[in-house]
Formats: C-alpha cells, structure tokens, sequence
C-alpha cells in the first residue's frame, strides 16, 4: 500500500511539472488597430509569456524586422519605430516560439500624414503653423540627426539625409545637388519625403554635395551634406565597431553577441566556442585554431545593412554553466578571414534545485525498482522468520504416549523426559531401565486412565504393550516402544 502512494505521488509531482510548461500565450488584451501620426515615435507591445520562454520575432507585410532596420528596434516585449514614415502602415506580426507552440499577435499600423491631409498635429513641430499670424524663421528640429555631414558609402549600399525644420508659416523644402535641383522623381512623392533625402542602391554618380534650402516668409536656412560613394576593392573582410564585448547573463537567461563585418562581397559570418581542457570528448567535432580547440555553432541569417556592412547575431537562450566561456566571431570571403573573439560570463543559479540520489542506487533504475527492491526482501525475511517460528512452536508441542496391556484398555501416558545434554530422550537409557521407568509412572498415576499435561520438547513417544503365548505353554509380554526427536 505505502509502495503504491508513493508511485501515485510521484505520478502526481509529473504532471504538475508538464502542466506549468506549455506554448507562449498572450498575457494581456491587444489593440490590433493603431494609429500614429508622421515623425512620431510608435511602440507595439507583444505581451507574451511560456515556460520555457519563448523567442520573439517581428516582421511587416512578410519580411523579417532585424537590427539592419535602422529605426526599427526590437525589444524584449515591444517593437519601437522611431521617427514614423508614410512607408510605415502596413501589417505587423509578433511571432513568439517555444518548444511546445507558437502565437501570434498581428497589428495593422496606420500612418496619418497632416500634410496631405491639411490638419495640423498637435506635436509636429516640424510642421507646424502658428495662427496668430506671428512670422517664426525657419529652424532645424533634429539637429543632433544632421551632426554627420561628411557620408561614405560603399557602391550598392544606401544613405538617408534629414533637413526636418519648423516656422511659421509653414516652410517649403528644395534639394539641390551640386547647385542642380533634384527632380520630384528624385527627391520622392510626399511631402514628407521632402524632408528626408532617400539614396538607394548607390552609384559613383551619387557622389557629390546635396543641399536642402528651407525657406518661408520670416527667412531661410540650408544645410549641406558630403556624399562619397566608395567602390568595392577586393579585400578581406573588416570587423567593425565594437562588437561582439564581453557578456554577463544570470543563470537561465538570456543574452546575445552580434557581430558587425564590413566585406566587399557578402561574408561568411561563423561563430566559434572555445573548449575547455579536458571537455574535447562531450563534442562530436571540433577545429583547431593556434593553440585551442573549438567548436562550430549554429548560426542564423547574415543581414545586410544600409551602411554596406553585413550584422549576424548569436543568441544564447536559457543559459548554463556550460555556456560560459570565449566565442569568436569569424568572418570570411574570398580574399582571407578576420575575427574578434568577446567571454560570456554565466552567474552561478541562485536556487539549485538538484535533489542528490544516493550512490548505492543507480540513478537511472525507476522509482518502482528502487523502492520495490528493499520492500520484497523484507516480505522474504518475514516469511522466513515466521516459518520459523511456526516450525518451533510445532516442534515444541508432544505427541502423548499410550501403552496396552493385556488385561485392560489402552492408557494414554506422558512421554519420558529427555536426560538434558542429549539430543534425543532415550539416549542415555537401556530398554530395561525405560521400561521400569514407565511402570513407577503409571503406578504413581494409579492407573486412572488422565492425561498428565506435562510436555516434553522434541520428543514424541508411542508405547504399545504385546503378548504372545507359545506352544511349549509359556506366556511372552513385550513392549513396543517408537519415538522421534
């Protein structure tokens, strides 16, 4: 019974365990439909939670959001769109995974232009029209946007140059490069696309000076940017910026490296973990670099970037001690390789929940085996003890003797006891000294036929008497004695 309890209960712990880990679920109630208002900053939310927790990703009208976006940013549990464009509406979908499911929380985002539409926005300072009738110069709105004058790019890659202002009234805009005005084609339809200068898919015919003119009644203002469109010469790739830098995660977390590779052809973006001395057995294959050896990990999509480089992240989930140790970002192209290598420290699990198993018992027998094994040699030692016991209670219990004579009935007389030091009870008389032995005994009993409760152990006596007459007319009496010890 106690065998079968302690079965159920660890039956029961089980399912609880898989009860609490399942697919992501949303969390909160979702307005799918948002609006927002041109130049704005949105944030949509994916309030998402799972066991274990899931990965989130992004994506508008079909194509994945990733950080080569450059003002999109994904966050743990949000999406942020800075500086909104009409080019932003669309549909957008929060798709977070776990081992068990996926769910999905989808968005139609819709971007309100005042310009096109003659109203105003409250905070668009950009736009803005004071209505007293108070003539306000022209003046830069995003100034720390515009620091940067002097711009290279790679051919192939893509630029963007902002002239956002505010006046009253409200300023007209006019680009110009090297002294020439950009054709509406150019510049783009919209008026605010008028603000933001677009260079895509660059050309060396794009070098050169671009100048936007803002002007309105009270004044005008200009700024001028420096365009230099690189062509791409063969050589290896160039890690650039600072990345991937040295990362601490807690214990179950999650955290990420990136890797920045400016390349004259799309690289080959590879992360390597170094193995630890002693550890080159727990991996299948691994390589070596200089003196260390090193693993090959999985490594996702290689993202190209406005700027003409090329991002690769490495995400750790759910981190282990394990995990812990030096990765290098490796990346290659035709012409020779460059890599740059970062640690990951994992801090140590704040609530161990190891249970210990004894070492006389093999962790990998099930609980029924482990628990059945002592519980059936202490039914087998009980069984014995008891047969035992049993057995000498048997023996301790006397066969009462009987003896016949010729002249009268059968008495039933008590067995002799056994001289103590023996192992049986006759074994230190002859057959003459038992036989007076008995006739003394029945004498003192009278001969009246009761039954002496005295008990012998291991003995048990049958004492018949027989007589026989012979021919020459003499009488025989004789007597039979059996026992057993």
């Amino acid at each position: 019974m106690g065998l079968l309890c302690i079965c159920l209960l660890i039956c029961e712990i089980i399912l609880l365990s898989d009860c609490a880990r399942g697919p992501p679920r949303v969390a909160e109630k979702i307005a799918h439909r948002q609006t927002v208002r041109i130049g704005r900053t949105m944030k949509l939310q994916c309030p998402v939670e799972g066991d274990p927790p899931p990965l989130i990703m992004w994506t508008k009208d079909g194509r994945n959001i990733h950080s080569g976006w450059m003002r999109f940013r994904v966050l743990q549990q949000a999406l942020r769109i800075k500086d909104v464009e009409a080019e932003d509406s669309g549909t957008f979908i929060c798709k977070a995974t776990n081992g068990f499911g996926s769910v999905n929380i989808n968005y139609t985002l819709i971007v309100i232009d005042d310009a096109s539409t003659g109203r105003d926005g409250a905070g668009d300072a950009e736009y803005s029209t004071d209505l007293s009738g108070k003539f306000v110069r022209p003046r830069f709105t995003q100034p720390a946007k515009m620091r940067k004058r002097v711009i290279a790019r790679p051919v192939g890659s893509s630029v963007r140059l902002k002239c956002m202002a505010s006046g009253n009234p409200r300023p007209d805009i006019v680009w110009v490069k090297d002294s020439k005005p950009l054709t509406p084609g150019e510049v783009g339809k919209g008026r605010k696309k008028k603000w933001t200068l677009s260079l895509k898919n660059l050309t060396p015919e794009n070098s050169g000076k671009y100048t936007c003119h803002v002007s309105n009644r009270a004044g005008e203002i200009n700024a001028t940017y420096k365009v230099e469109v690189i062509q791409r010469t063969n050589s290896k790739p160039i890690l650039t910026g600072t990345h991937p830098v040295n990362t601490t995660v807690d214990y179950g977390g999650t955290t990420s490296f990136q890797c920045k590779v400016r390349s004259d052809v799309k690289p080959v973006i590879q992360w390597l973990k170094r193995v630890e001395l002693g550890n080159e057995n727990k991996y299948n294959s691994t390589i070596e670099v200089g003196d260390h050896r090193f693993v090959v990990l999985p490594t996702g999509d290689v993202w190209s970037r406005p700027d003409g480089s090329y991002l690769n992240k490495l995400l750790i989930t759910r981190a282990k001690d394990e995990d812990a140790g030096m990765y290098i970002c490796l990346g290659a192209n035709t012409m020779g390789y460059s890599f740059r290598s970062a640690f990951l420290t994992v801090l140590p699990d704040p609530k161990p929940h190891h249970i210990p198993v004894p070492t006389a018992i093999s962790p990998s027998l099930p609980w029924p085996v482990i628990i059945g094994i002592p519980a059936g040699v202490v039914f087998i030692l009980g069984t014995v003890l008891l047969w035992f016991c049993q057995s000498k209670h048997h023996c301790s219990s006397g066969k009462v003797v009987t003896t016949h004579a010729s002249q009268r009935p059968p008495h039933r007389v008590p067995a002799c006891p056994p001289p103590s030091g023996d192992k049986d009870c006759l074994g230190s008389l002859t057959y003459e000294e038992y036989i007076t032995q008995q006739q003394q005994l029945l004498l003192a009993q009278g001969c009246n036929g009761l039954e002496v409760p005295k008990v012998y152990p291991k003995i048990y006596t049958d004492i018949h008497t027989h007589t026989h007459s012979h021919v020459d007319g003499k009488v025989h009496q004789h007597q039979h004695i059996h026992y057993q010890c």
